[in-house]
């Protein structure tokens, strides 16, 4: 199949300023350079944090996130701490980070439809005392990764709300998609089986959230 091509390509931002003039007063200022009370409480009940990265070509990566509200924590009013867990142990964050030191962040709380986030400069780190704070079950994280925050801020609900995504039962039905191990199996030319590749992921699931 050939690649589409586009024939009406916005260049500059008069372009775009040309359609959608108007800039609200309330999201260009909006924008904070530190975390107050307001992002810190936003951050403390969120389970889930989407992560970009990029590297010294412009090569982007977004990495999800997740674990108990309060996973990230507030080490003080310019910095963050990312505990790092088991995964799949292809550091793609990591690389980028040490190639560009920046990083984005957006957190989610769920039954919100706002999002809070994050941009600033990060660093991975093997603080101790720092990840000792960041234990769970017994396991300290191996890495945390440590960020300096340059812009916090809240952004609109209005994609939650479109996306209707904390509402579940108007969601899309699941059935026919792919499973997780189908396409590992199919994407990486995998010769297992998929009951087998179903039964690794699924202890992967229930054994493995916190342990090798």
């Amino acid at each position: 199949m050939t690649a589409y091509e586009p024939t009406d390509v916005i260049m500059t931002v008069d372009q775009i300023r040309a359609v959608i003039p108007n800039e609200f007063e309330s999201q260009t200022g909006k924008i904070i350079d530190h975390i107050d009370s307001f992002i810190r409480v936003w951050i403390e009940r969120s389970p889930f944090v989407a992560i970009g990265t990029h590297d010294r070509g412009g090569s982007a990566d977004v990495a999800p996130k997740g674990d108990p509200a309060g996973f990230v924590k507030v080490v003080d009013d310019k910095t963050l701490a990312i505990p790092d867990r088991p995964g799949n142990h292809r550091f793609d964050t990591f690389a980028n980070i040490l190639e560009t030191g920046r990083i984005a962040l957006m957190f989610m709380v769920p039954n919100r439809s706002e999002v809070v986030r994050v941009n600033g400069t990060a660093r991975i780190v093997r603080d101790l005392p720092l990840r000792e704070t960041m234990a769970i079950n017994g396991r300290v994280p191996e890495f945390a990764i440590l960020v300096r925050v340059e812009e916090a801020f809240y952004h609109c609900g209005k994609a939650v709300v479109r996306s209707r995504l904390w509402q579940p039962d108007m969601a899309a039905p699941t059935d026919g998609l792919p499973t997780y191990a189908q396409a590992l199996i199919e994407h990486a030319k995998l010769e297992r089986s998929l009951e087998d590749m179903e039964l690794a992921l699924r202890n992967n699931e229930e054994k493995r959230l916190y342990d090798e």
